[in-house]
């Protein structure tokens, strides 16, 4: 029978899987309150379809249409690439039992539904559109996806569903930076890590774009990959071939499939209003029920109310508009002004985003404010801009027209910002709350979707915004290079053009809310509500004043040490130089390697792409149990480090007008939770060695001050004690024992009274190492001892203490199981790679048995924090600073005593009432007019 598929005819094929993944992350969870279905996916997907289906009639109406989705995961890319998406998160449990349920919706709409195993659903559209090109049909490809970009062109196009933006060649060329027909050779060169594909390492889309621009295709470039001048890229390209040529077969799609049905069984039919009101009857979806029952003008079935108590009606079919920043209004007048303000209060919530001139939330100038009230509807408040818009960009003092003057615009925004009735919701919320205190500002009560998304996801993925709006909402925020440039043309934020500051900041705000409102209700269903609300949120205005205060910094101090380091290392040298019976240049990774290796003969050398002997710390360790040059470099490379890192780097931190130094504290950097210390990083000045131990003398207390110290005692192996169990541990801890001179005398059967400092720093080593998941290599580095007699230690110590050993086996089954692992007060730390084969398979278990330990520590202090600004309020005394175990403290000289007993309280309790620990928490205090002292 005679295809009646052909010209005039007009084709849709719909990602079915973009629509599954977006439905379910953007929806709060929702489940059949018959008997608890996980049904939130399927509500969204049902929502999408409906709109498509409504949205699609009139001329350009298709004439045919197919949603198509994957079936599997094993498809012939994996037979040549075992790797091939081995990276791709394993489906959250409750949107599997959703999957079927989909496909049953698709077909309730009367909507042709395929899929066919072994193959993807990128293949079976490519197969289509082929197909439907050829017959002289028209096709449009709703989807974003990036593979399918290489259809486009000759009567097909893709449409972003998401964003109702058209794709076609030049679109494809503005992603790429080639036309559709070599994006397959773009990728094979760049790879892909979401799928895994390997490429040509070093090689980028926009080098890739070059590369297939200058030699016209992948085999050409790679026949020619010896003309290519840059050293390191020729390299890649002879030594990859392989790999590459591997790389374009996993990203080619397959145009030519067998396929068991015809373009004709996709025509477009009309749902049975039966088939489709009983479905979602079926699904207890009332909204949608109605409204499709209503356009089709009949009755509506009667469902009985199955909104989960507490949940909002809304949630079931949240109807956002696209995210369109040229629909942004730009808020030039106190009675624009005044109406947003009005809207802010009368909603409750509103996303709140500040622009500055820089990165610096101490010395930055506030350009201009961005607020948004619910989805699509946002705006700007230039306040500072400097620049015209329309007429190119200049340095002026003068400010912009059509801007409200700074002070009015705050004092307008003031009450607001500050009305506990109000919520602000921000995206990394401590940079801007520090901004506006500046300005007299405080900022309360703050929602963080960074944090939200922390709180449930550490482990997994960043929680930048750019990254959580492309993974949640499918849309790409405009990049701040469009704004500002990049490199020596970079400008700052208040000479951009206003009108193009609105689309930005704006776009920020909207952005921003429509995260919260994704994963607000999601925290419930991760289980990390408490977290959230307890652990994370409470830790941005603690922080955004522990980093507005600082620490005082003595500049000669530091001045001094730098001398004093110059000298210590020139006297190294001199001893290097004489181990190694010549000069050169220590700092010279290529000489040393030479020297070692070549000159000396040690064992180990091992030669790099470019031919030099690789020099790192990990070599070095290796070779300094056996060689005392090693050690020497070890010891060179140290107080190099402490020089230019600390006491040079140090200096040019000083604020000039506090005198003080002011880091600022990443939350939601480190998975576990720990806090990382940036800008200066004050967390890993070294305190093992004498040198290191002296740069925390130039940090100071002020006159008539004292600072003072507060250090949890060997809280990790307190919580190792509790977590595995081990009777020995927690008895000394009870009896507050010296643990690691008991653990030597345990393991070493050396008595109390006899016992070394050196036998007990090994002890201490090996029960720090422990927790770590050490390896007998590990250690001996550590030590500088043989490896053999490293894991002999080891072997004892598992001997003497079998729970540490249970405890492990059941963290890691407990991670690959459930790929994750949680601290005592509920924090989940994703494991995705705990499944991982070679040298990552290690590394994956070892920070799985680490993290719920170094977790949980981390959310003792946390907890800590968060309950000391109350408690020493009425104190002369300001929290400055946190370092892993440790809390420093600025206080009167007179007030030292009840400080230290108020603090001690504070953390020592920091479990109750959440957890009971088997051993008791104890912190040591420390006092003095530097932090070296005090600690």
């Amino acid at each position: 029978m005679a295809s009646t598929f052909g010209k005039g005819c007009h084709l849709h094929l719909i990602d079915g899987s973009a629509y599954i993944f977006r439905a379910f992350h953007a929806l709060p969870p929702l489940t059949r309150k018959s008997d608890g279905l996980p049904i939130g996916a399927v509500s969204g997907f049902c929502n999408m379809l409906h709109r498509y289906v409504e949205g699609n009639t009139g001329p350009d109406a298709p004439t045919h249409v197919a949603v198509v989705f994957d079936k599997g995961s094993h498809t012939f890319r994996n037979d040549l690439y075992d790797q091939y998406k081995a990276n791709r998160e394993a489906m959250p449990e409750d949107l599997r039992p959703q999957i079927p349920l989909t496909r049953q919706a698709t077909e309730a709409f009367n909507i042709a539904c395929k899929e066919i195993e072994g193959f993807e659903a990128d293949d079976i559209m490519a197969t289509l559109a082929c197909r439907a090109r050829e017959a002289g049909g028209r096709v449009t490809i709703l989807s974003s996806d990036k593979d399918l970009m290489q259809l486009v062109g000759d009567g097909v196009e893709m449409l972003d569903p998401m964003k109702n933006k058209l794709i076609d060649r030049e679109g494809v060329k503005e992603k790429f930076g080639v036309p559709p027909e070599r994006v397959v050779d773009v990728q094979a060169l760049a790879g892909d890590s979401v799928d895994n594909v390997p490429g040509a390492p070093g090689i980028g889309i926009k080098t890739a774009a070059l590369l297939i621009n200058e030699y016209g295709s992948l085999e050409e470039l790679l026949d020619r990959a010896e003309e290519i001048k840059q050293p390191k890229r020729r390299q890649t390209l002879i030594e990859k071939r392989e790999q590459i040529e591997l790389s374009k077969k996993l990203v080619q799609l397959d145009e030519d499939m067998e396929l068991p049905f015809t373009l004709d069984d996709l025509e477009v039919r009309d749902p049975d209003p039966e088939v489709l009101l009983g479905f979602l009857t079926q699904m207890e979806f009332r909204t949608l029920t109605k409204r499709i029952a209503d356009g089709l003008g009949v009755q509506a079935p009667v469902i009985p109310d199955t909104t989960p108590e507490g949940a909002n009606p809304r949630d079931e079919d949240p109807d956002w508009p696209a995210i369109d920043p040229e629909r942004y209004e730009t808020v030039a007048d106190m009675e624009a002004l005044q109406k947003w303000i009005d809207r802010a209060n009368e909603r409750g919530t509103v996303a709140f985003d500040t622009e500055t001139t820089g990165l610096n939330e101490m010395n930055c100038d506030l350009v201009g404010i961005s607020l948004c009230v619910d989805p699509g509807q946002a705006c700007y408040i230039p306040l500072t801009h400097r620049g015209e818009s329309g007429e190119g960009l200049f340095e002026s003092k003068e400010l912009t027209e059509g801007q409200i003057p700074l002070e009015q615009a705050l004092e307008a925004l003031k009450p607001m910002l500050e009305d506990p009735a109000v919520m602000k919701i921000g995206q990394n919320m401590k940079y801007d709350a520090k901004v506006m205190a500046r300005y007299g500002v405080q900022i309360a009560p703050i929602d963080d979707t960074m944090l939200m998304s922390y709180a449930m996801n550490a482990g997994l993925h960043t929680h930048g915004m750019d990254a959580l709006a492309e993974r949640y909402l499918s849309h790409t925020p405009i990049p701040i290079k469009e704004i500002i440039g990049s490199g020596k043309s970079q400008i700052t934020f208040d000479q951009v053009p206003i009108d193009k500051a609105t689309r930005y900041a704006a776009e920020d705000a909207d952005i921003t809310l429509r995260l919260a409102r994704t994963f607000k209700p999601q925290l419930h269903r991760a289980k990390v509500t408490r977290v959230y609300e307890g652990l994370e949120r409470p830790m941005v205005p603690v922080l955004a004043q522990m980093e507005m205060t600082g620490i005082k910094v003595d500049r000669e101090v530091l001045r001094n040490m730098s001398s004093a380091f110059a000298q210590k290392m020139a006297q190294l040298e001199e001893e290097i130089h004489e181990l190694a019976g010549e000069k050169f240049n220590v700092g010279s990774p290529a000489q040393l390697g030479e020297i070692l290796f070549d000159k000396m003969g040690l064992e180990g050398g091992k030669r790099g792409k470019t031919g030099k002997y690789s020099t790192g710390a990990d070599i070095l360790e290796d070779l300094a149990t056996e060689h005392e040059l090693p050690r020497r470099v070890l010891d060179w490379r140290q107080v190099s480090k402490l020089k230019s890192t600390y006491t040079d780097a140090l200096q040019e931190h000083i604020n000039a007008d506090t005198g003080r130094v002011h880091t600022s504290y990443s939350i939601a950097g480190a998975n576990t939770g720990r806090l990382a210390s940036n800008d200066p990083n004050l967390q890993n000045i070294p305190v093992r060695s004498e040198e290191g131990r002296r740069i925390r003398t130039a940090f100071i207390a002020p006159e008539g001050q004292v600072l003072v110290s507060l250090d949890y005692s060997q809280i990790e192996l307190r919580i190792l004690a509790h977590m595995a169990g081990i009777d020995a541990l927690k008895q000394a801890f009870r009896k507050g024992k010296d643990i690691h001179a008991m653990t030597a005398s345990e393991m070493f059967n050396v008595p109390l009274d006899e016992m070394t400092p050196d036998i007990r720093r090994q002890a201490k080593a090996i029960n720090f190492g422990v927790i770590y998941g050490i390896s007998g290599f590990g250690l001996a580095r550590n030590l500088r001892i043989p490896r053999s007699e490293a894991q002999g230690f080891i072997d004892r110590y598992f001997e003497r203490f079998p729970g540490i050993k249970t405890y492990m086996d059941d963290t890691k089954a407990f991670a690959k199981e459930h790929k994750r692992v949680e601290t005592l007060f509920g924090r989940q730390i994703h494991t995705p790679e705990i499944g991982a084969k070679g040298p990552r398979a290690g590394f994956a278990q070892r920070a799985a048995i680490n993290a719920p330990i170094q977790g949980t520590a981390a959310d003792i202090i946390r907890r800590a924090m968060v309950r000391m600004p109350d408690a020493i309020a009425g104190l002369p005394a300001r929290m400055l600073l946190q370092v892993h175990d440790e809390l420093l403290f600025e206080v009167e000289k007179g007030a030292v005593d009840e400080l230290i007993g108020v603090a001690k309280e504070v953390m020592e309790s920091a479990c109750d009432p959440v957890v009971k620990l088997d051993v008791p928490l104890v912190v040591d205090a420390g006092q003095g007019a530097n932090w070296a002292e005090a600690h």
